[in-house]
């Protein structure tokens, strides 16, 4: 499979995985631009891990596992194995609501941009997921509630928007021709769509 496929959601990480990346953030505040040598710095951090009790465990553990919540939400909406016949979306349904993390980058991707301006797209998404996670819970709560808001309201339109019919009557016309050739649905797809291609040209 090809790396980085597009919309394919971020892998989750382990418990362990956030510990090392605390480890890390600790390193280059005390040490700020030493280059770390991986390996060394793995095992150190294994050592502690293996040390560490069970309660300061808790706080890494909490984190794998609101991110694994947030890989499976995101994996169920990403299926990659329907990409031949792929359903048209409904330019007229109500558009899915950003999360709290979204509108936190939304904020915060011009400010690093103008900090920052060699680094990359990935680059600037992983130092806006670095300070995400570095946030107290206080301060996601304005994200999280501008987030839940916007939910409800995506629920309520979603509601209304399946309560119409989807906005039925513009493609029944296309649907009610007669039938030409019973074996062949392919045309008769093609056709339907240069129908609507002709009625998109006349506006």
């Amino acid at each position: 499979m090809a790396k980085g496929e597009p919309g394919k959601p971020k892998g989750k990480m382990s418990a362990y995985a956030y510990f090392v990346k605390t480890c890390r953030e600790e390193h280059n505040k005390k040490n700020p631009g030493v280059t770390v040598n991986f390996s060394e710095f793995s095992k150190k951090c294994s050592e502690r891990w293996k040390t560490m009790s069970p309660k300061e465990k808790t706080k890494f553990e909490d984190l794998a596992k609101q991110d694994k919540a947030r890989y499976d939400q995101e994996m169920m909406h990403y299926n990659p194995g329907k990409k031949g016949r792929k359903q048209k979306k409904d330019p007229n349904a109500p558009r899915r609501p950003p999360s709290g993390f979204f509108l936190f980058c939304s904020e915060q991707r011009p400010n690093i941009k103008a900090e920052n301006p060699s680094l990359g797209i990935g680059d600037v998404a992983k130092k806006l997921g670095e300070m995400w996670n570095n946030l107290s819970d206080s301060e996601k709560q304005p994200f999280l509630s501008k987030a839940n808001k916007l939910k409800d309201k995506y629920q309520k339109d979603m509601a209304d928007y399946r309560g119409k019919g989807k906005g039925s009557g513009g493609a029944s016309s296309a649907k009610s021709k007669p039938k030409v050739e019973d074996d062949d649905d392919d045309d008769e797809d093609e056709e339907e769509e240069e129908e609507e291609d002709d009625d998109d040209d006349d506006d």
